[in-house]
């Protein structure tokens, strides 16, 4: 307990003193607001589907059922997802000017509900989808609340293609726009505070890395190693909803 108060004046330290600090989130940050990890060991997503046959672009595009019956829970336990204890942390933080942009691999929209203004979405996001078909783009919300009541596929209302919900699967390229700025973004950081993110998925795993060489310090907050750990200034090992709310108040003393 005492190493992770320590550990906890130190991050704050780095948050207050740092000139432009970010943060990298991951699946972990979202698993207290009830929503599943994909590669949590014995409880994640992917240790009971193979992720190739429900979620892969190729298989979306072969047996677009597969990855609707496999999502229909998840879109219904994501919609009433609330925010947590970390998420208003971090939101607490760049609303006080310490925080100068979010970059995130989660698609759950919990970020901005909770009141960050800046914010990278890696892998997308399930506001809009694209008809796979002519690539019309609609609003999904109400065509998610159908599909979690009736659990039909979503179609387009121009040429009746399956919508596709923009997010990156797997064997798809990470919106380029958005994986650039995050790049630049770890470029030009001095502190990268990273927070509930097992970094084995690339190439957002590798911002980090990139971060450091670039002379930046790295925060840990995670419940389990990661690449980035013996690199890192501070590794936390604490659920990310009791450490960062405990980092912000040490920022602002």
């Amino acid at each position: 307990m005492i190493g992770n108060t320590r550990k906890i004046t130190q991050a704050a330290e780095l948050i207050k003193n740092a000139k432009h600090a970010i943060a990298l989130t991951g699946a972990g940050i979202s698993t207290r607001s009830g929503i599943p990890d994909f590669r949590g060991t014995g409880s994640g997503l992917w240790t009971r589907v193979d992720p190739m046959e429900v979620a892969s672009i190729w298989s979306f595009l072969e047996r677009p059922e597969n990855f609707y019956n496999w999502i229909r829970p998840l879109s219904k336990t994501m919609v009433n997802a609330q925010p947590n204890a970390a998420h208003y942390a971090l939101a607490e933080l760049e609303a006080r000017g310490y925080l100068k942009v979010l970059i995130t691999q989660n698609i759950d929209n919990l970020h901005q509900r909770a009141g960050s203004q800046r914010v990278l979405e890696v892998h997308g996001h399930m506001r809009q989808a694209t008809c796979i078909r002519c690539y019309h783009q609609v609003e999904a919300q109400p065509y998610i609340e159908r599909f979690i009541e009736d659990g039909v596929i979503p179609t387009c209302p121009l040429c009746g293609g399956v919508l596709k919900p923009n997010v990156t699967l797997f064997g798809e390229t990470p919106p380029v726009r958005v994986l650039y700025e995050a790049q630049q973004e770890s470029e030009k950081c001095d502190v990268m505070l990273v927070a509930g993110s097992s970094l084995e998925v690339m190439p957002v795993g590798e911002l980090p890395f990139l971060a450091r060489r670039k002379g930046a310090q790295v925060i840990i907050v995670n419940n389990t190693a990661t690449p980035m750990d013996r690199q890192a200034a501070v590794v936390l090992r604490e659920d990310v909803t009791i450490a960062l709310p405990k980092i912000v108040e040490k920022v602002k003393m």
